[in-house]
């Protein structure tokens, strides 16, 4: 299931930086990390010393120069459904489904619809209900994220970690998923138990982006607000969870104007009261450009869309 993770010091953080907590009281500010994007991310090289891959280079990172990366525009459908079995009728531009429970009978069936699919998984936390979950070393594993039992957040820094995730971008491209959705990349900005420091966090989402890449995959930055001046070059794509909630949306508006899509959902806990919050989500002049949809935090096929 998606994890809506409470980010409870992004305002303080970007107007005055905000501590790392235990990872060594590092601190960082937006324009610290904008100036890191454009002296190429240098706050601390990848284990294999590869820079990190750009938005604008498809085919020049290890991936197949003829498998062109999917790079939605903004304004781009979709439907984001992780419940089983999954609805493929919707009328949509991409799906974005898990990677793990969704069939492969189903991903083909979506691709023979025309559709784009993405394959959501963690990758800042382990699960203890999927099949891989006791690969993770115990000193990798953290606290549990709040209000999720049996999911904890794992260390970005060890090559264990970036190991499973990999072998789960290899699932991804075995399964013939067009993009990933790696979630809970922003330990570093929530109770982790791990030290998680803010240059980590950067090194490792940057990690998950080169090595979707070099596999062919599109891939989505999910939330991280703080971090997206030095990630945007990195991403294909956002995902969002309820901005106008939050009064964030202005945080994510770069990817707008770069001309990448902006996929966002702000959850209702009962279909009945969609429409009304449907009403007032699409209204709000600060998701412009962004792709909308109202969902439950089952993530049903159930949907609304804004225009």
């Amino acid at each position: 299931m998606s994890k809506l993770v409470w980010c409870g010091c992004l305002a303080a953080w970007a107007l005055a930086g905000c501590s790392a907590g235990d990872g060594g009281g590092q601190d960082a500010g937006l324009d610290g990390l904008a100036q890191d994007a454009a002296d190429g991310g240098e706050d601390g090289a990848a284990p294999d010393g590869e820079d990190a891959v750009g938005a604008d280079e498809a085919g020049g990172d290890g991936s197949d120069p003829g498998q062109a990366i999917w790079r939605p525009a903004p304004g781009t459908s979709w439907q984001w459904q992780l419940g089983q079995p999954i609805d493929t009728s919707v009328d949509v531009e991409m799906y974005d489904v898990d990677l793990f429970e969704t069939p492969q009978a189903t991903i083909d069936a979506l691709h023979a619809a025309g559709r784009i699919v993405i394959c959501y998984y963690s990758a800042g936390s382990r699960e203890d209900w999927r099949d891989d979950a006791d690969q993770f070393p115990p000193e990798d594993v953290g606290d549990e994220l709040d209000g999720w039992p049996g999911e904890n957040w794992v260390r970005v820094s060890s090559a264990a970690v970036r190991a499973i995730m990999t072998a789960r971008m290899d699932l991804a491209v075995e399964k013939r998923c067009d993009g990933v959705e790696p979630d809970n990349v922003d330990g570093w900005d929530n109770q982790n138990g791990l030290g998680i420091t803010p240059e980590q966090q950067l090194d490792y989402n940057r990690f998950l982006a080169r090595e979707s890449h070099a596999r062919g995959l599109s891939v989505g930055l999910k939330n991280d607000l703080a971090q997206i001046p030095a990630l945007l070059a990195d991403f294909d794509w956002a995902l969002n969870e309820e901005c106008v909630h939050y009064a964030e949306c202005g945080d994510v508006q770069p990817f707008i104007a770069a001309g990448k899509a902006v996929f966002h959902v702000e959850y209702t806990d009962q279909e009945a009261d969609g429409q009304a919050l449907a009403d007032q989500v699409c209204a709000d002049a600060s998701r412009a450009g962004f792709s909308t949809l109202i969902k439950t935090w089952e993530l049903t096929a159930w949907r609304l869309a804004c225009p």
